[in-house]
């Protein structure tokens, strides 16, 4: 199979889809690797060491002509879409679910959309999504304190707080691997921190592993809104895969928070939890809204694109190896967790909750690979 790793031109977006030591296994099976010149410049990857490994440097539009599948690591934006063809496997995040635009560029270019989101293990976990969900909770709270600073607009508030001045006070919502990753960064600055989910399960486990320094909450409206009115940072921190996030703070609900409190909302790829956020840029990352900052960064891993890219290709790799040596319908045969992943095959919609966000029919994908 020829194999296409193009240059991510997402605005503020570093990360590159593959390193040399996924070009060198792909050779070894025989494949070809095209990777656009500069690809991997932001994580630290010369083109040299690609081709050290057998890679061809090329230009965007021959990448795109010649390769069977395209790994990325971000949708693609539209100047990217009369690049793609028919029948041609992408395999990246998608984030379909808030984006009705991309979804039908996608569609009517009839690619295999596969996206790294919805890849999904038997015991329910998202093994594609968790590397960068792990780092985007500890950013979190990188981020949230620093827009925290009053020349931010922020309270000026310092989480851990100094002997004798209470520490700040960190709600999360959502107890998944962004949230753990949040709460463990947060309770390291010596914030009190406040944690709800909707799994009790999830809660008492969390309880346990935090030894009691974790307040958890279920969470309910009453709950949240009075989280909500203690909070100096909230992260949003709920991930429904494949569908949009649900709105969980309203826009009359941020007058009961603390005029400069912070909002950073992970979950701004699927849509985000506020019924006020928009996605930003690490250029541009906050706006303000009846006095609360808004993180809405779409693509935080992308500011540590070295260790993002290392951390998300451990994981992406072998399922790009797998479609590569089996080719695509039989590779999501052999593996039902990759064939969760599959969002759009031949035009159709081939999972429930992006069709269901979409308004669109629900084709199984079993109907198609099976013809």
């Amino acid at each position: 199979m020829i194999v296409g790793i193009p240059k991510e031109i997402k605005k503020d977006e570093y990360r590159v889809a593959m390193t040399p030591a996924g070009v060198h296994d792909l050779r070894a099976e025989g494949h070809i690797v095209l990777v656009e010149e500069g690809a991997g410049q932001g994580s630290g990857i010369e083109d040299t060491f690609f081709q050290a490994e057998g890679a061809e440097i090329v230009d965007r539009n021959e990448l795109f002509s010649r390769a069977e599948m395209i790994v990325k690591v971000k949708e693609p934006i539209e100047e990217e879409y009369e690049l793609l063809r028919e029948n041609q496997i992408l395999y990246t995040y998608l984030h379909l679910a808030p984006a009705p635009e991309l979804s039908s560029a996608l569609l009517e270019k009839k690619v295999a959309g596969i996206a790294y989101e919805t890849v999904q293990l038997e015991d329910g976990s998202l093994p594609l999504l968790v590397p960068m969900s792990e780092v985007a909770g500890r950013m979190s709270i990188h981020e949230g304190a620093k827009y925290l600073e009053r020349e931010n607009g922020g309270r000026g508030i310092l989480l851990g707080g100094v002997p004798g001045v209470d520490p700040g006070h960190v709600v999360i919502i959502g107890g998944g691997i962004v949230g753990a990753n949040a709460a463990k960064m947060a309770l390291g600055t010596g914030a009190t921190v406040t944690l709800l989910d909707v799994h009790l399960p999830r809660l008492r486990y969390l309880d346990d592993i935090f030894d009691g320094r974790l307040k958890t909450l279920m969470s309910n409206r009453l709950n949240l809104r009075e989280s909500l009115g203690h909070a100096d940072l909230v992260i949003g921190a709920v991930l429904l895969p494949g569908a949009k996030a649900p709105k969980l703070i309203t826009r009359d609900m941020l007058s009961l928070m603390k005029p400069g409190a912070v909002i950073v909302d992970v979950g701004i790829d699927q849509g985000g939890i506020m019924e006020t956020s928009r996605p930003t840029t690490h250029s541009d990352p906050i706006f303000n809204v009846d006095g609360i900052v808004h993180y809405c960064v779409a693509n935080m891993p992308g500011a540590l694109a070295r260790t993002a890219t290392f951390a998300l290709t451990n994981a992406t790799f072998p399922y790009a190896l797998a479609l590569a040596n089996k080719g695509l319908k039989d590779a999501l045969r052999d593996d039902p967790a990759l064939k969760k992943g599959l969002n759009l095959y031949r035009g159709s919609v081939t999972h429930p909750a992006v069709a269901n966000a979409l308004d669109r029919e629900y084709v199984d994908p079993d109907l198609l690979l099976n013809d």
